[in-house]
């Protein structure tokens, strides 16, 4: 098993089974909800509560991994899904709920919906409540990631990664910066390539990718907790009008502006500033949170 991908379990809860990684490091549990084409055995961004001594509890969101569609289906489903995972694991608080890129409307409506629970939420790159993705995006994977032809699209990117890892890099970071995607390529450290090749070299979009672009209720004025989104104005893949938009609706919210150069903000320059943010944004107590939102 390569640093890139982690074991996993599989637990079937009433909702349905669910994949998750736990990692226990005796510290105060962090939910990690990753983006489009990731999985609970896929690891990235984590460091930063890893190296402060934060459990890490990763679940594979519906249609992605071992945790079948049928699983929470929409944002609302799943988000009351992890709840019972963290019930089922006898973990009856949660520092923070992480929601990165398309993962962030599933923390952002877990945070609304179970305030008893989340003291913390944090967005990073996350999709917010903004049209998106736009048309020709979303066409676009209509086809590639279609259940039908998803497997074949990876297969080929994984292909292509052993032969011209360069051209391979220069092609699936092309619409995740808004800068030429030579620049991009060229600025990344040695470590953070071999991070992207092998992550690349191992994703999936399953049925999960296509779920997600299906339009969810925008929970964003019933989030009480303290919220911390992160993101850069070079994002291709999610416009840094989504951060503005779920700072300024968000009660407590404060907005921390990247300078990465591409939606992978974690291998930005300012990366470490941003981590000592995050290190004391947990650390700080939060207010009561609003009561709890009936659920539907």
């Amino acid at each position: 098993m390569t640093e890139a991908e982690r074991s996993t379990m599989v637990v079937r809860l009433d909702q349905g089974p669910v994949e998750y990684r736990l990692e226990q490091r005796g510290g105060p549990v962090v939910v990690v909800l990753h983006g489009g084409h990731m999985r609970a055995s896929l690891v990235l961004g984590e460091e930063v509560f890893a190296e402060s001594g934060y459990t890490v509890l990763a679940p594979s969101r519906p249609g992605y991994g071992r945790t079948p569609l049928s699983t929470g289906t929409s944002v609302s489903g799943f988000a009351d899904v992890t709840r019972a995972l963290c019930e089922h694991l006898g973990i009856a608080k949660v520092a923070a709920v992480v929601g990165i890129s398309g993962g962030g409307p599933t923390a952002a409506t877990m945070a609304a919906r179970h305030p008893d629970l989340v003291e913390r939420l944090i967005l990073q790159s996350a999709v917010g409540w903004l049209a998106w993705p736009d048309r020709s995006t979303r066409i676009g994977a209509h086809v590639v990631f279609a259940a039908a032809t998803e497997q074949a699209t990876w297969g080929a990117m994984r292909g292509l990664m052993r032969l011209a890892p360069e051209t391979c890099l220069r092609l699936l970071l092309r619409d995740l910066s808004t800068l030429p995607v030579r620049d991009v390529v060229a600025a990344l450290r040695a470590q953070d390539r071999a991070t992207l090749v092998a992550l690349f070299s191992r994703m999936r979009s399953g049925s999960g990718f296509i779920n997600d672009l299906q339009p969810a209720p925008d929970v964003t004025t019933e989030v009480g907790q303290p919220t911390l989104v992160i993101a850069t104005r070079k994002d291709g893949a999610v416009p840094f009008a989504h951060a503005q938009s779920l700072a300024a609706v968000i009660a407590h919210a404060e907005l921390v502006e990247s300078q990465a150069d591409s939606h992978f903000i974690w291998f930005g320059h300012d990366w470490p500033t941003i981590a000592e943010t995050i290190r004391t944004f947990l650390t700080t107590d939060p207010p009561q949170p609003l009561q709890s939102v009936p659920q539907t």
